[in-house]
């Protein structure tokens, strides 16, 4: 074999993200098993991880966060599209804005019909949601009460808030109690990751609490160069700490679980993907799999903003006697609006009356805001954020160079599919009508975006293709299924290669219908179970309102 084994573990998990902290509390819950988490990036020791309003400063910390950026899109003018993804402890839980959205249970029964994925139907994922939740709303047919990931509703208030619920109704766009409950659709209040105040990523709710077992190492600041593949069996992984190169060796499994982007990264990388693509990068094709990096998927999302007439939002955060006081409240009491997400009301609606569940997302904050470079600045407004919930376009993660170190080439290939431009203007349109309704006359200035004089369809489709950005949702690259472009089977295990799982939410056949960072958890229960042989929870049935209508 010519390679000196410095390590030698059960498991070795690549990535400390949603999945991958997931996966560490699990398998090491059984003494025996060795168990090894790589991350690239650092501990989340800033403060601003924790601070939920820190957010803003969480999304664009170098030093936590890979900062990358789609290929210039053709369709988006050609701009390149930020794409932030965490470089923590945590991953992307620990600078996301904490949104818990589980999806549409459509979406779930859509991969078992469309992919054969019969294990991934919504009644089997259902049990794996409460497992992995602590909701504050307390356990129910929906809801997990005792799980380790907290879950909390909003509760700041502002009349701008109530003002969005009430034109919900007039609207016709409708409410709800709980989008993750009976009702996954109209405006509601939505829930967060948080708890007591504070940010709870996938490092605080699973990983922390499992480093204090003894068979559970994190090394951080690793990068993986590339997977130790022997006669078509996972071996160990190559990485990098401080300049050097080492290597860990696992007897059981090896589990990646480093993204949409980074995951397909590192198994071409490691010769497993498309063959001739990688022999192209002078690197030897071991296990052809043509999908790795293919499938591309992320949500595309516009905004609507107008100004406030009233000083009812959240304008003044940024200035300096304001950011003092509410930073002493959160960190005396954990409470105020340093202990909210912000992002607290939010919605799902139809854009059309072609589709079988809610294809647009809203997400609305009392203040509107727009990036300065690396500083942002607030201003006396509001703004509703809508995501395209299933887009049609589909992207590929390409590599630049056989290089660990150069990012990899992300082609989205936003819009190419002319059904997702058209649902963005739709998008826009249902928006309008949200915003103008009566609930907001008292409050409703001059709009903001898109600007007064946009009205036709044309203009707003050129709106959408020049000022369109995204939720930062990427997924799909290392899909399930059985086809010849899967790369994993059912249980997430990779075609081609024995002793190596993919679990992230790479591995989603198709984008759900919302955030992405609860199912990427349940994803990681579920793929416990498999890992460690375990039977699967039994499948649980809960009543919605659309089986019912």
């Amino acid at each position: 074999m010519g390679a000196v084994i410095l390590s030698e573990y059960d498991y070795i998990i690549i990535g400390a993200g949603s999945a991958g902290c997931v996966l560490a509390n699990r398998l090491s819950e059984v003494p025996e098993n060795r168990v090894l988490i790589l991350e690239a990036g650092p501990m989340d020791h800033k403060l601003m991880v924790h601070i939920p309003a820190g957010v803003y400063h969480a999304y664009k910390d170098p030093s936590i966060n890979w900062n990358y950026t789609s290929e210039p899109e053709p369709e988006c003018d050609d701009r390149r599209i930020d794409l932030p993804r965490g470089k923590v402890i945590g991953g992307s839980s620990s600078i996301n804005s904490m949104v818990y959205m589980r999806g549409h249970p459509m979406d779930y029964d859509r991969w078992a019909d469309t992919f054969g994925l019969g294990d991934w139907r919504f009644e089997r994922c259902l049990p794996y949601f409460k497992h992995c939740e602590s909701s504050d709303r307390g356990e129910s047919a929906w809801r997990g009460g005792s799980g380790l990931l907290g879950v909390t509703r909003g509760t700041l208030q502002n009349p701008l808030f109530d003002a969005l619920y009430e034109a919900g109704e007039q609207s016709g766009q409708g409410t709800s109690d709980d989008l993750n409950g009976y009702k996954p659709e109209g405006i509601a209040r939505l829930d967060s990751t948080t708890r007591f105040g504070r940010r709870c990523s996938a490092a605080v709710a699973h990983l922390r609490p499992a480093l204090k077992r003894a068979n559970l190492t994190l090394q951080t600041r690793a990068l993986s160069r590339k997977l130790i593949i022997e006669n078509s069996r996972a071996r160990g992984v190559e990485y990098e700490v401080n300049g050097k190169v080492k290597q860990a060796y696992a007897a059981k499994e090896l589990i990646v679980s480093c993204g949409a982007i980074n995951s397909p990264q590192l198994l071409m990388l490691s010769g497993v993907g498309p063959a001739d693509a990688l022999s192209a990068l002078d690197i030897a094709p071991l296990v052809n799999l043509p999908g790795v990096g293919q499938n591309l998927q992320d949500h595309l999302s516009i905004d609507s903003a107008f100004y406030c007439k009233k000083p009812i939002t959240l304008h003044t955060l940024t200035r300096p006697l304001k950011k003092l006081s509410v930073g002493l409240q959160w960190l005396a009491t954990r409470s105020g609006v340093g202990a909210s997400n912000i992002w607290e009301m939010g919605g799902f609606v139809f854009g059309n009356d072609q589709v079988t569940h809610p294809n647009l997302q809203y997400h609305f904050t009392p203040v509107y805001s727009e990036w300065q470079g690396w500083k942002i600045r607030l201003v006396q407004g509001y703004v509703l954020t809508c995501d395209q919930l299933r887009p049609k376009s589909r992207g590929e993660v390409k590599l630049r160079s056989a290089d660990p170190r150069d990012r990899p080439a992300s082609h989205f290939n936003y819009l190419s599919h002319p059904d997702d431009t058209k649902e963005l203007v739709e998008a826009l349109k249902v928006m309008q009508d949200l915003l103008t309704q009566p609930a907001f006359d008292e409050f409703r200035g001059e709009r903001i975006c898109p600007a007064p004089q946009v009205q036709s369809d044309r203009e707003l489709e050129a709106w959408v293709r020049a000022y369109s950005s995204t939720d930062y949702h990427p997924s799909g690259t290392c899909r399930m299924g059985h086809d010849d472009l899967a790369v994993v089977d059912g249980e997430l295990r990779v075609r081609g290669v024995d002793q190596l799982r993919v679990v992230d939410a790479s591995v989603m056949p198709d984008i759900v219908s919302g955030n992405l960072n609860a199912p990427t958890q349940m994803i990681g229960e579920r793929a416990a179970d498999y890992i460690l042989g375990k039977s699967q929870l039994p499948a649980e049935q809960a009543r919605f309102h659309f089986l019912e209508s």
